[in-house]
């Protein structure tokens, strides 16, 4: 039996025209039945296949220069993937889905012909909507039409179907686990369920979403994707599938779940003009659709100049009908758009000077929001998005509430309290919380994080360990997209879906379970997060560490399926990662270093990596594919590894201009041809499938010199050399920026630390530059490199450590040419004492080790450490867990030893980079505590400074780095220990330094353990 899906995963997506209140009339039977799909309303997709258990995407060694072993990885594992077989235990849980037919297992589609699916005509009409959906996926899944004597789903919601109730109420229906849960359904396959047919698949819904994401929920098993239409992925045919005997049900823990448009001008708001004429129900009803079919339920409009209710009278209750509750942005009050009060208020939006015209535009917003499914947002912010007041205007802000409420509760004629409400504590809007402001115990408070991924604060925990609780519940306000400060960051995807889990994990600990919503952006560009995002919200219980290794592979199956799942997954990996070093946004030519650590060179050989390997699989795959690789894929790896390579080149350019070289007027001319390649690289999307994403990529993202954005994109800036007449020799050596002026010295040559250095032999002149190279010892060694056009050549210095000498040896190695020489000195270290064993070893002063490659992880009082492979900067980062346990006491709690093999005694700097987490508590910041051997340990908070400069610093960086102070009182191996103080730092890296730590911007690479 071959299983095509037993469990939730990633989610599905397309739309239809318009058809507001539409359904099909019913059969004699008085059921709402069809053969085949409506005409013109086709829905495609695809989802993806369960891979097995036991398979995981590997161990993916990032580190500074891992990304060619991870594809290298890769490519290894694919045909493991493809070859995978499922084991029967998940084939045969209740309600899975397969290709072969198991003992009395319901025939979705047998030989090419779908079953016919049924709905009573006075259901829902948005349940309706998601029938006609699953009518046209199991169509295009089959390529055929149900036969009249097909089998048949049929499908409803409690209390509105006649046909569910019936097989409820004879006991053939269970609904015990669904009946009353918000949003819940069951997927059951029933004998006998009416006179004439032995066998049905019935999908019965709590409510109205519950039976619409029942029914998107089989698509989405049977291989539909959400992503069919917003990104053109296709629909596998399969002629035969079969949902097992038995029963599934579902419901979600975090009720409401949605995104947010924002940030929208140009791209979205291009495309959306140019695709429907604007931001009409015609748009609108493709991202609801969207929405529901990854099982999300809410959604925050556009609100650049846009206004959901007034742009279109349509698109508010075609929400209603479809089933997505609508709410306004954290400062868009009362159902009212920020752009109407331009359009129709009168006077200032200060409700100290102008409370009745106010109250009478947000009265407006109620009476119009009428019976429509709303979550409304209360409180007040600035116009523009801006602060209210200087200071915290507590009195006021309470008075501003007590109103708005008072208006909901005159308007609906209901107690304000039976009207959802949310209060969002964004940016200062939490300084009223922290000063303590508080509103009725039923209003949702919705808290935040920094506009950068990091939850500002979360809900205080009872003595039981369990979030404090509150009628109204908690929920979180996160971010894919931002402007503002310190950048904007816009452009392409930058989220790590890690990075997501663990904060929005720490929300679930801590009991933030009522509102899920994130800014997305175009949306576009996200469409990998915005899944996992939402899928995460359905059930984070369902989501362990574990799992989430796992995620990406499925949701490249999903799209593409299994044969090439685990490459795409580490190209989605590759290069989110990547990009969330440091946005592209915040890139400069002087962000990578070009003379210590190979650091330019080594994020180009993994940008190279990720394109080359993207590039043999977008030749690799079927024309059907072709189009969503390309947006899901291969141009989001492309233009990023272009913009660094665009910005690499001009940092040479200018440090090759500062030495002298000739060469720089190259490096000019090749940031011209990466500028101009990122322009064709748009223009390339935008004729992609005849021009169905015109726009969309319309986001400047390169010429940054503040927060915002720049009007176009600007290149680089670039200088010209002018070269001396004849060749010139020229000289520059690793780890100085300016060139050689006689004689330099190379960094040192350590046998248990950096295996090579590097010398640059250059022309600063015309014509080609001969020269010769003589090391002072015969066990050094010189190799050249390639000679570029000038004759500018690379040496690698390296040293035969069986022939070197023990102890230290300074090395010179003579370059003459065109009548000139230089002299470098490498100092060759070659130690007496050999390392402790399964020590990492001090080289150079140096030591570098991923937090991951602890020597012993301790559990304390059921507190331990958990891996969270690939988050972060480098390869991943580790978290003590449960989140929710009590912090520990210094030097008592769970730790993670590390041995270390000093070089000599003396003091060090200890740095350790952590994930830039806040303090969610509302405390001063998160600590930890640093010890050597058995000395007492040492706190550390993890916010040292809490001013704004150095917040900016530590989102731009995503890290933050904290130095302590070590004596070691000996060579020879010892004992450095981080010890759990406060939940919520996630370490990733270490690097012990004797002296000023590397300039670079990832630091070293990590050290040798024997």
């Amino acid at each position: 039996m071959t299983l095509i899906s037993a469990l939730p995963g990633p989610r599905v997506a397309q739309s239809a025209r318009p058809r507001i209140n539409s359904s099909r009339g019913p059969d004699s039977s008085g059921v709402c039945r069809a053969d085949a799909p409506e005409e013109g309303v086709s829905r495609s997709g695809i989802r993806g296949f369960d891979l097995g258990p036991g398979f995981r995407r590997g161990e993916r060694k990032w580190g500074i220069g891992g990304a060619v072993a991870a594809l290298a990885l890769a490519a290894a594992l694919a045909l493991a993937v493809a070859l995978a077989a499922p084991t029967e235990a998940k084939a045969a849980e209740p309600a899975a889905i397969a290709t072969t037919a198991a003992p009395r297992a319901f025939p979705l589609i047998q030989n090419g012909m779908p079953a016919r699916v049924e709905a009573d005509v006075t259901d829902f009409p948005g349940v309706l909507r998601a029938v006609g959906d699953l009518r046209a996926d199991l169509a295009k899944l089959s390529g055929g039409a149900p036969a009249k004597d097909a089998p048949v789903v049929i499908i409803g919601t409690i209390g509105k179907s006649a046909a569910i109730d019936a097989l409820i109420a004879s006991g053939k229906l269970d609904v015990s686990k669904t009946s009353g849960q918000w949003e819940g359904f069951v997927q059951q396959v029933v004998d006998n369920p009416r006179p004439g047919l032995g066998r049905a698949l019935v999908i019965a819904g709590a409510d109205k979403r519950g039976a619409i994401f029942g029914a998107y929920d089989l698509s989405e098993r049977a291989g539909v994707s959400p992503w069919t239409w917003w990104a053109d992925v296709p629909v596998p045919v399969r002629p035969d599938l079969f949902v097992a005997a038995g029963a599934r049900a579902e419901k979600p823990k975090i009720k409401y779940r949605g995104i947010f448009l924002n940030d929208e001008n140009p791209a979205l708001y291009g495309w959306a003009n140019a695709t429907f004429g604007g931001f009409n129900h015609a748009f609108y009803e493709r991202v609801y659709e969207l929405i529901l079919r990854m099982k999300g339920d809410y959604l925050w409009p556009a609100m650049w100049g846009k206004a959901l209710y007034d742009d279109d009278p349509l698109n508010a209750p075609l929400a209603d009908e479809m089933g997505i509750v609508i709410g306004t942005s954290h400062h868009e009050p009362m159902m009212r758009a920020h752009i109407e009060w331009e359009r129709y208020g009168q006077g200032p939006w200060d409700y100290a000077r102008n409370p009745e015209t106010l109250r009478a535009f947000w009265r407006e917003g109620v009476q119009r929001m009428g019976a429509n499914e709303s979550l409304v947002t209360v409180g007040m912010r600035g116009d523009g998005d801006e602060p209210m007041s200087q200071g915290t205007a507590t009195q006021l802000l309470e008075t501003i509430v007590a109103d708005q409420r008072k208006i909901i509760g005159e308007v609906t004629g209901k107690d304000p309290a039976k009207t959802p409400q949310v209060w969002a504590l964004y940016k200062e809007v939490q300084d009223y919380y922290d000063a303590g402001m508080r509103v009725p115990d039923d209003v949702t408070l919705l808290f935040a994080d920094d506009n950068w991924g990091n939850i500002r604060r979360l809900p205080e925990l009872e003595k039981d360990g369990r979030g404090k609780t509150r009628a109204g519940g908690y929920g979180v306000y996160y971010h894919f997209d931002y402007v503002g400060g310190p950048r904007n960051y816009k452009w392409l995807n930058t989220n790590q879906i890690e990075r997501t889990w663990e904060q929005m994990k720490l929300a679930d600990d801590y009991g933030a379970d009522r509102l899920w919503i994130v800014n997305v952006g175009d949306l576009k560009p996200m469409e990998l997060p915005i899944e996992f995002f939402l899928d995460y919200a359905w059930n984070p219980d369902a989501m362990p560490v574990e799992k989430l290794a796992t995620y990406t592979r499925d949701w490249a199956a999903a799209q593409f399926g299994p044969e090439h799942a685990v490459e795409i997954a580490t190209l989605l990996d590759g290069y989110t990662k990547l990009n969330a070093r440091r946005k592209p946004e915040l890139i400069d030519p002087s962000t990578f270093s070009l003379v210590e650590d190979r650091e330019a060179e080594r994020v180009e050989a993994e940008w190279a990596a990720l394109t080359t390997r993207a590039d043999a699989l977008r030749a690799a795959l079927p024309r059907a594919q072709q189009d969503a690789f390309f947006q899901l894929v291969w141009f989001p790896v492309q233009a990023s590894a272009n913009l660094t390579r665009l910005y690499v080149a001009a940092g040479r350019n200018r440090l090759h201009a500062q030495q002298g070289r000739s060469e720089a007027n190259a490096q000019a001319d090749l940031v011209k041809a990466l500028f101009a390649r990122d322009a064709d690289l748009t223009r390339q999307h935008d004729a992609l499938n005849g021009g169905k994403w015109i726009h969309m990529m319309d986001q400047t993202h390169i010429g940054y010199t503040s927060w915002q954005q720049p009007e176009a994109n600007i290149i680089p800036t670039t200088v010209a050399v002018t070269p001396v007449a004849g060749p010139a020799l020229g000289v520059a050596v690793e780890g100085r920026a300016a060139a050689v002026d006689g004689a330099a010295d190379l960094p040192p040559l350590h046998r248990y630390g950096v295996q090579s250095r590097w010398i640059d032999v250059f022309n600063r002149g015309t014509g080609p530059l001969d020269f010769t190279v003589s090391p002072g010892a015969p066990w050094l060694k010189v190799e050249r490199g390639p000679a570029g056009p000038g004759g500018d050549t690379r040496l690698e210095v390296s040293v035969d450590w069986a022939r070197a000498p023990k102890g230290e040896q300074p090395v010179p190695v003579t370059i003459t040419g065109a009548g000139a020489s230089g002299v470098v000195t490498a100092l060759v270290v070659n130690p007496a004492r050999q390392p402790a064993k399964g020590a990492f070893v001090e080289a150079g002063g140096v030591v570098a080790i991923e937090a991951e490659h602890h020597a012993r992880a301790t559990v304390v009082d059921g507190v331990s450490w958990k891996t969270i492979a690939n988050l972060g900067r480098t390869l991943s980062g580790v978290a003590a867990y449960p989140t929710t346990a009590p912090s520990s006491v210094p030097g008592k709690g769970p730790a993670l030893e590390y041995m270390v093999d000093f070089e000599k005694a003396g003091p060090t700097d200890l740095t350790v980079f952590v994930s830039p987490s806040l303090d969610f508590r509302g405390g001063d910041g998160l600590r930890y505590a640093v010890s050597l051997d058995a000395a007492a340990p040492v706190v550390v908070n993890i916010i040292p400074d809490p001013s704004e400069r150095a917040w900016n610093k530590a989102v731009a960086d995503n890290i933050r780095a904290l130095t302590t102070r070590l004596d070691i009182p000996s060579a020879g191996p010892h004992r450095v220990t981080l010890w759990r103080v406060d939940p919520g730092v996630v370490f990733q890296r270490l690097v012990l330094s004797r002296g000023p730590p590397s300039g670079s911007y990832l630091g070293p690479a990590e050290s040798l353990k024997p």
